[in-house]
Formats: structure tokens, C-alpha cells, sequence
């Protein structure tokens, strides 16, 4: 079953907003990619965590979320989530992505976060720019209109620090006991791209 309705399109792939009838899904690949993910990320992989994940995405205008999907099948192949974000004289926001293990080194996250990056800076048109929604921004497929995102990646996830060097982020730094992950605080480092440098 393909999706029609993607909001950034590329060869291989498409973005698509989250929806509750994703659950069933989403949870299945993330069951199946638990190895894949450890230690790193936790989606969810239940109905019950699902729901207020993908709630939180679409109904708030600190974050968005997209699923990337399979263009030839319309499949789930994983998800980039643009969190935090701060507007004002900040324009940025925080990044998390996974792809799933049977989308793995396939190439399709690379594409994926370039369409992310195209739309998170994409500039908001007159009727979006006011509107306090930025999950409803998302979904129009206007762009987000941010001039910096960030990715905060553990020093040992090799693939993920591949993916973002590889789409021009750069590396501001590490901080330590960042972020509360699989239950202790953990570094991280600080990887981010602007606008000018996506251009």
C-alpha cells in the first residue's frame, strides 16, 4: 500500500506525518529492531506507548515527527523527530531519528534527513508563520522555517555519527551526562547544521 500524501519526497523514500492507525506498525518494526536500537533508542514498541508518543508529535508545536516511508511499498522504514523546538531569536530544534532493522544501511535514513533538513528549513508561509502549531505547520507541508538543528548523539553509536557527518553537521562538542538514557546519564555529543550550511 504506497501513501500519496507524503510532505518531502525523494527517490527512494517519503515523509509522512505520524497517525494513530501507524501503532500496529510502528510497534511491530520496533519490536523487531530492538537489537538493532539497544542501547542506543527506545521507541515504542506497545500500543499503549505508541499512542501518547505519536499524540505528543502531532498535537504540540514544540516538536513534529515524521515516519519515512517506502515509496515503492509505503512501508515504515523508520521515523526523524525534530524536538525541542525553541522559537523566537533561536529558530532551532533537536533532532532524533531510527531507522528499522529491514531498512538498515540502505541508504534510506541518509535520504530521509535530507528531505527532514529541506523542510525543517524551508521557510513557514504568511498563514503558518503565526500559528502556534507547528505539528499542523508540519503536516501542510509547509516548511518548519528553523535556522539550526542539533543532534545529540552517543560517542559510541558509530552509525548515527556517520549519518549526520554525512549530511554536513558538524561537531560542536561533548557534553557529559547529557541525557538520561537506558538508566543512567550518558555524554553525548553535540552535532548541529544551519540553514546556511544545509544551502
Amino acid at each position: 500500500m504506497t501513501f500519496s500524501h507524503y510532505l518531502r519526497e525523494g527517490a527512494h523514500v517519503g515523509l509522512r506525518p505520524f497517525r494513530t492507525a501507524d501503532g500496529p506498525e510502528f510497534t511491530a518494526r520496533a519490536h523487531e529492531s530492538r537489537e538493532l536500537h539497544r542501547p542506543w533508542l527506545f521507541p515504542p514498541d506497545t500500543i499503549e506507548e505508541y499512542e501518547p508518543y505519536a499524540a505528543r508529535l502531532t498535537e504540540g508545536g514544540s516538536r513534529a515527527g515524521f515516519l519515512v516511508c517506502e515509496r515503492e511499498t509505503g512501508a515504515i522504514a523508520g521515523f526523524v523527530n525534530v524536538n525541542n523546538i525553541v522559537r523566537g531569536a533561536f529558530q532551532c530544534g533537536a533532532l532524533g531519528y531510527g531507522a528499522f532493522a529491514h531498512a538498515a544501511g540502505r541508504g534510506l535514513m541518509r535520504e530521509a534527513l535530507g528531505l527532514v533538513l529541506a523542510h525543517a528549513f524551508a521557510p513557514e508561509t504568511a498563514d503558518t508563520a503565526n500559528t502556534a502549531n507547528t505539528a499542523n505547520t508540519a503536516n501542510t507541508g509547509n516548511g518548519l522555517g528553523l535556522h539550526r538543528l542539533e543532534a545529540n548523539v552517543q560517542p559510541g553509536n558509530a552509525a548515527s555519527i556517520a549519518l549526520v557527518r554525512g549530511a554536513g553537521f558538524r561537531l560542536e562538542g561533548l557534553s557529559p551526562d547529557f541525557l538520561y538514557v537506558d538508566g543512567a546519564w550518558r555524554d553525548h555529543e553535540r552535532w548541529a547544521i544551519t540553514a546556511e550550511a544545509f544551502a
